[in-house]
């Protein structure tokens, strides 16, 4: 299939985006859908997305153009800061500067697409969310309720101090 060749994605509310195949390759779930064998030039592809959103899978397609045009540099485990700008190049950093409900849309979306650098780059934003902070902290953050009893939490950091010692 030729690169310039166009095919269209569905998202889960039925709307059509064309994309090109070198884009939408970068999802290695189209690249297993999609038709090598296609010859019909006037034919253009259809690939279901019905996991995904068409707010969301708008966003997919603008970083997967982006990703095409400027790779994402590689991002260091364990992250170096929670300023994702100092991690990856300013336009990465903003495209997940979002938020959490989309950022996690967006997480799941590049799970189910099989995304892989998304996937990081999304899964490394909520990493720097966590990073430094308190559990209490990110329970704030991500509206987490304590279900553990002050006997259950003490037993557990008792348990896992090994952990914190440094």
């Amino acid at each position: 299939m030729a690169d310039d060749k166009m095919l269209n994605l569905i998202s889960q509310e039925g709307d059509s985006y064309s994309v090109a195949v070198k884009i939408a390759t970068k999802s290695e779930l189209v690249k297993t859908m999609i038709d090598e064998d296609e010859d019909d030039a006037d034919e253009v592809q259809e690939v279901p997305l019905p996991n995904v959103k068409s707010s969301v899978l708008t966003k997919v397609i603008d970083f997967l153009k982006h990703d095409d045009a400027e790779a994402m540099t590689e991002i260091d485990k364990p992250l170096k800061s929670s300023n994702m700008s100092e991690v990856v190049q300013n336009w990465y950093a903003e495209f997940v500067d979002v938020d959490q409900e989309l950022l996690f849309e967006l997480i799941l979306a590049a799970n189910y697409m099989d995304i892989k650098s998304l996937l990081d780059l999304t899964c490394a934003t909520v990493a720097s969310m966590i990073k430094g902070k308190t559990p209490e902290e990110i329970r704030k953050t991500f509206n987490i309720v304590n279900d553990f009893t002050p006997e259950e939490e003490a037993q557990v950091r008792e348990e896992n101090k090994w952990c914190e010692e440094a």
